[in-house]
């Protein structure tokens, strides 16, 4: 697929955003919304928390990273943004070699941050399945830990800094084995 397939605008992104937003903002609001689910997610993800605590979020946790590498991977343009991490490199390589030169670091600063705006466009159309999504289960997990007199995981983490923590090591891992830029 070409570019254009895999590119999206930052409107759509900004509207997704907002819509999360509004979700996490009125989610004790609209009780639909979170009655259905809690119907969803309290016999599912819910009773694996309640099964073991530690065990229930790490398989959460590595499952949310499994859709969530697949979606980056599938969601995105991986050869331009391969290409354009390589050129990139070689930029970062020529600054190195012009460390003494500062008109000439200018010249390469310039032209890697032309490439902010390509790469952040290209990567950024993921947030369209994952933003919402994400905030139902956010609101989820704080109901939920709260409902369970917010446990510590190994005695001292509260569930947001456990979940960004393992996260981070699961989709380290996950990127490098699914070759996901």
């Amino acid at each position: 697929m070409d570019n254009k397939g895999k590119e999206v605008s930052f409107g759509l992104i900004f509207i997704i955003m907002g819509i999360s937003l509004a979700i996490a903002f009125f989610w004790d609001s609209f009780p639909l919304i979170k009655d259905n689910v809690h119907l969803v997610l309290n016999p599912s993800a819910g009773a694996l928390l309640n099964w073991n605590l530690m065990g229930g979020m790490l398989i959460l946790v590595f499952i949310i990273s499994i859709v969530t590498t697949l979606i980056q991977k599938y969601t995105t343009d991986q050869e331009t943004l391969k290409e354009m991490k390589k050129e990139q490199k070689i930029l970062q390589e020529q600054m190195k070699e012009f460390k003494d030169n500062p008109e000439k670091i200018m010249e390469l600063q310039k032209k890697s941050f032309e490439f902010l705006p390509k790469t952040m466009k290209l990567s950024m159309r993921s947030i369209i399945y994952t933003g919402v999504p994400f905030i139902l289960l956010f609101r989820w997990f704080n109901d939920y830990f709260i409902a369970a007199g917010n446990p510590k995981f190994f005695g001292f983490i509260g569930w947001i800094w456990f979940y960004l923590i393992v996260t981070i090591i699961f989709s380290s891992i996950l990127r490098k084995k699914m070759d996901v830029v």
